[in-house]
């Protein structure tokens, strides 16, 4: 048997980790909306990529790294990624975490000196909190605009600026506002509590062991004849943007990458899923890699862009650290990021419950593929090659649905007697349970009952059988005791 037994008896197989890889028709259906979007956008050059789990299923490159030259964009090509830098910092703070060298709820003037003299907007104001940069709660203003002129802002500079303060949009905690400068100010954290430039803490801590040797953020280091240039499409022709030296606010925004060496980032992140008891052996637990999808702040819904297509609907998401997390009406949990910056535009969806995730890098200023990437998503789902993976069936759940297939046969709760939770016949007693289940068999006839039960999680799970003249449909939900016991027992007549 594959895998290991953990608690509940929840086995965790190598089956739960597949995901189909796309076939020929669906891919030339995803080359063909990137391709009109790189037309219709006015992107010189353009690489996307599809990942599941753990390969790199599918990656093409459209147009040319430069116009003068016209290479064309290949796997390899860098591109700067923007704020999708930021997933770097979150993660890299919560190494430090992990390392007992920050705590997330402590004050950030504790790791960061300048900030100890502020002042701040109102009396009852609490001290910023390293987990409010995280979030985007620190109550500084959205600063888009201006934050990604700052990338080579020196350090000198930056230390002056927060020695001096910066005005509040409100007090922490009331609300979130994306802002650059705290994700900056995170970097800063990093360089004094590991004691190393913060480019140099996630090159040894993250790139490195990840395998991204070209990954890195001093542009003017990087191969000419790999460099994706940035343009703005202006006037009916592309304008070169001016490259931004590497500075301050590299934290924020100030990654360069390829395709192929990005990979290995959102491999490694999506290997967090789902839990178990393999060894751990990233440069991060994998647990660690879970928090990072927690919303943790100020929820809010929007309607789906109807360019994406599929259904018109309400998409109700937060903030995390350094990743947007959203609950799709068709893709399901939907973790992502995207990247504006002069010259560039990025975004990664990753689809954590499915083993799946999709990016793409154009060299356009602000032109982040998210329509295209969005739309991608929905068409390797019609197609079925992004299932959701299966939840394993735990030993207490298997034990339980065969309490419940005894309690069908015999008509008769007390058949299982043993292994019901101590509420279940308070809630409806054995005689009433009894009528009740000669109701439903008069309904719908014999049931073989062979069909499997589909897990929720390792405490509950649905089922549906097929009867002589109709169906039942049925749900368990186990107790919270150290021998599993039948808590909730649901039947129900379906319906046409």
């Amino acid at each position: 048997m594959i895998g290991k037994i953990l608690a509940f008896g929840l086995l965790v197989s190598s089956a739960t980790l597949s995901a189909a890889t796309p076939d020929a028709p669906t891919l030339a259906k995803v080359d063909r909306i990137f391709a009109e979007w790189q037309l219709d956008a006015h992107a010189p050059g353009l690489v996307y990529g599809i990942i599941a789990d753990g390969r790199l299923v599918h990656v093409k490159g459209l147009g040319v790294q430069d116009t003068g030259s016209s290479r064309p964009v290949t796997a390899d090509s860098l591109f700067r990624i923007a704020s999708m830098s930021k997933a770097f910092t979150a993660l890299a703070i919560l190494k430090l975490r992990d390392e007992g060298k920050l705590s997330l709820d402590a004050a950030a003037e504790t790791y960061v000196p300048e900030m100890r003299g502020w002042t701040y907007p109102t009396a009852d104001s609490p001290r910023i909190r390293v987990r409010d940069l995280l979030n985007h709660t620190a109550g500084f203003v959205d600063d888009n605009p201006w934050g990604d002129r700052q990338q080579p802002l020196t350090e000198v500079a930056f230390s002056a600026m927060l020695k001096a303060g910066v005005p509040f949009s409100r007090p922490a905690g009331l609300g979130m506002e994306y802002s650059n400068f705290g994700y900056a100010t995170l970097g800063r954290i990093i360089s004094n509590v590991s004691g190393q430039p913060y480019q140099d803490y996630i090159r040894a801590t993250l790139l490195a062991p990840l395998g991204m040797a070209a990954t890195g953020y001093d542009v003017a280091q990087s191969p000419a004849d790999k460099r994706a240039l940035g343009y703005r499409w202006q006037d009916n022709r592309w304008l070169r943007e001016p490259d931004m030296a590497d500075g301050a606010f590299g934290a924020m925004g100030g990654m360069e990458t390829s395709a192929n060496d990005y990979q290995h980032w959102v491999s490694f992140l999506l290997s967090a899923w789902p839990p178990r008891d393999a060894t751990d052996a990233g440069p991060v637990k994998r647990a660690t890699v879970r928090e990072i999808v927690q919303g943790s702040n100020f929820p809010s819904g929007s309607l789906r862009p109807a360019a994406i297509g599929g259904a018109s609907c309400r998409v109700a998401g937060t903030y995390a650290m350094g990743w947007r997390v959203s609950d799709d009406c068709d893709l399901g949990r939907v973790v992502a990021h995207t990247g504006g910056y002069p010259g560039y535009g990025s975004i990664v969806l990753l689809l954590p419950d499915k083993g799946v995730s999709l990016f793409a890098f154009s060299s356009r200023t602000y032109g982040a593929p998210s329509v295209p990437t969005y739309k991608a998503a929905l068409a390797l789902q019609a197609a079925g090659m992004i299932p959701d993976r299966a939840a394993p069936v735990s030993a207490g759940l298997a034990a339980s649905y065969a309490m419940v297939k005894r309690i069908w046969v015999a008509g008769d709760v007390l058949a299982a007697n043993k292994g019901l939770a101590m509420n279940f016949l308070m809630d409806r007693d054995a005689a009433h349970w009894k009528d009740e289940l000669a109701r439903l068999k008069a309904a719908v006839g014999t049931c073989a009952v062979a069909e499997p039960i589909t897990a929720a999680t390792a405490m509950g799970g649905k089922f549906t059988w097929a009867c002589t003249h109709g169906r039942i449909s049925g749900s368990v939900l186990l107790a919270p005791t150290s021998t599993p016991t039948l808590q909730e027992l649901k039947f129900d007549v379906v319906q046409p």
